[in-house]
């Protein structure tokens, strides 16, 4: 892959994970929530539900940096770039499957909606799996530099501003609440 399309891929990851936390309303991470009346042992296995759900998640950043740097791509032969570009597809879709994963456990609960404190977890928690895809993409050119403290203040600050369009959509744009009510009303009627 050439630098410039490297360098493409990890700005296009970056704006659709900086905008996903805001635009979805099921949770992308799995945290210890307590529900009301739990006994004291479930609240305990949500806690290592959710130690367990970190520990896969970092596995699978560990995994991908090692799969995608460590990858001997030949310009010159179509065969072993396509074996790249598969395991770049394939990090994504298992990352794309862990972040589904608590949305997927939680489908049968109502929607309560995120706190802005899930949301900025969620933001912070992909900006380190872009953050690894471009390290192992850096990796594999070769040509990986030492980052210092101001390349992750510089890279975490862009990171949010790709994240505005998101937060604006969630946050600060006015909805109507007509079309709410006529949406309740139909649930209503039909159920």
């Amino acid at each position: 892959m050439s630098e410039s399309g490297a360098v493409w891929l990890v700005i296009v990851v970056a704006l659709a994970g900086a905008n996903l936390p805001f635009l979805l309303q099921r949770p992308l991470v799995l945290l210890p929530r307590s529900e009301a009346g739990a006994p004291p042992g479930r609240v305990l296995g949500r806690w290592l539900e959710s130690l367990l759900y970190f520990l896969v998640f970092y596995l699978v950043l560990r995994g991908a940096y090692q799969t995608i740097g460590t990858a001997l791509v030949m310009a010159s032969d179509p065969g072993s770039r396509l074996l790249f570009l598969g395991r770049i597809l394939g990090y994504g879709l298992s990352f794309g499957a862990l972040l589904a994963f608590p949305g997927w456990r939680d489908r049968h609960r109502t929607a309560a909606g995120k706190s802005f404190a899930v949301r900025l977890l969620e933001v912070i928690l992909i900006y380190l799996a872009v953050g690894v895809l471009g390290l192992a993409l850096e990796y594999n050119m070769g040509s990986r530099f030492p980052q210092t403290w101001e390349f992750y203040a510089i890279t975490g600050s862009l990171f949010v501003v790709l994240g505005y369009p998101g937060f604006v959509f969630r946050y600060l744009l006015k909805r109507s609440k007509a079309p709410r009510k006529r949406a309740q009303a139909s649930e209503k009627s039909s159920g």
